[in-house]
């Protein structure tokens, strides 16, 4: 007798184990597998949330199929006290493990709301967008003055500690401009002691977080600015003007205060260049427009006969050669356009109504040219319409007497 109970006990135990196994690779194949997710949705984990309130939530958007698996399989590859708080986009059809792995990996959230603080050469905004899960597009909730009350909007926003934070710096901001518009951002702290020298400053996206401290962002931009420098001025053509980095940097701003076209930079940076090579002063209006302001706000009119003649160290119209420091923060395609222009035989350029500018080789084309801007100008100002800001270029045209 006890041989056959024995026996029915093996028999039961083994029946057990195939059982067992065959749940193991069940629940094996349902963590592994693709997830119920037909779109992608969004998931707000919370500081402090258990494994247990996640997997729930993540069961009832119908993130994963089964909770409990989800939480053993977390257990089993020991990431269950791996959560980080945030906000995080879950692709359609993401396994178990995958989404574990989103909400365990750290870092910035990757959906939610974001707040961008822009910096740019009117002044500072800031805007508040959210991200639809099913589109994977931003929609913009709020923007605002950064200088002006934030709206409520803004407000429900910065409590909450899964939205993200970015700095944004537009290319040509001063920086003046950069330091006085961070001052504005409630969500950093710390004083800044001094202005970073002009043009060390990466215009580009940051992301950071609230209460990060200003001075420590500013020598981020130094750092992103200064590798990029170092990159291009590796990279650079032979023959340029220039002895040092900063001298292209110099150049680098001219330019960038000069187009807003990014296709026009190189071709930008070629007249100056032939300018340089032949002893014809650089004659643009940017420069001495620094020199006037230092960078501190913008100059909101047209420049005068007598500023043109004023002499400044920025005024290119007096001084020959390159000003002593740059008058902007450049970007990455200006610093390139100065150390890779177009080879060209262009002396002068022009603002041509579209928003770019024409090109001339001799002062007969030029003269030209400024006369057909001109003509447009007139017609824009009789109409009440703003001024082109790219109605710079290289002579006396558009001055106020």
């Amino acid at each position: 007798m006890w041989r056959s109970v024995a026996s029915n006990a093996l028999t039961l135990f083994v029946v057990l184990l195939v059982i067992l196994a065959g749940l193991l690779t069940w629940g094996r194949k349902e963590f592994a597998g693709p997830g119920p997710l037909a779109e992608a949705v969004c998931l707000k984990v919370e500081r402090g949330a258990t494994l247990a309130a996640v997997s729930r939530t993540l069961e009832a958007q119908g993130a994963v199929s089964d909770a409990r698996i989800f939480r053993i399989g977390a257990e089993y590859s020991d990431r269950a006290d791996g959560l980080k708080f945030g906000s995080y986009l879950l692709p359609p059809g993401a396994s178990m493990a995958e989404v574990l792995a989103i909400l365990t990996a750290g870092g910035q959230s990757t959906c939610g709301r974001e707040v961008n603080f822009r910096i740019g050469v009117a002044g500072a905004d800031v805007v508040l967008r959210e991200l639809e899960a099913a589109t994977g597009r931003y929609v913009e909730v709020v923007k605002f003055d950064a200088a002006a009350p934030p709206p409520p909007e803004y407000l429900d926003a910065a409590n909450d500690p899964g939205v993200r934070w970015r700095v944004t710096l537009a290319e040509g901001v001063t920086s003046w401009q950069v330091v006085t518009s961070l001052r504005l951002a409630e969500f950093l702290q710390g004083d800044v002691a001094a202005v970073p020298a002009e043009g060390v400053l990466a215009p580009d996206s940051y992301e950071v977080n609230r209460g990060d401290d200003r001075t420590e962002l500013l020598v981020e931009m130094e750092a992103r600015q200064s590798r990029i420098l170092a990159d291009l001025w590796a990279s650079r053509v032979d023959g340029l003007p220039y002895e040092t980095p900063q001298e292209a940097l110099i150049m680098a701003s001219i330019i960038e205060k000069e187009t807003g076209i990014a296709e026009e930079r190189k071709r930008v940076a070629s007249v100056f260049l032939n300018r340089l090579a032949q002893g014809i002063r650089l004659q643009t209006d940017p420069t001495v427009i620094y020199g006037l302001t230092k960078g501190e706000g913008v100059l909101g009119r047209g420049l005068r006969v007598s500023e043109l003649r004023r002499e400044t160290p920025w005024n290119t119209y007096v001084i020959d050669g390159l000003p002593p420091t740059p008058i902007a923060n450049p970007g990455r395609l200006s610093i390139e356009a100065a150390l890779n222009p177009d080879t060209t035989d262009y002396i002068y350029f022009v603002a041509d109504g579209t928003g770019g500018h024409a090109f001339a080789v001799t002062l007969e084309e030029h003269n030209a040219n400024v006369a057909k801007w001109r003509a447009i100008e007139a017609e824009r100002k009789a109409q009440g319409l703003p001024e082109d800001p790219n109605a710079s270029g290289t002579g006396t045209e558009g001055v106020n007497p």
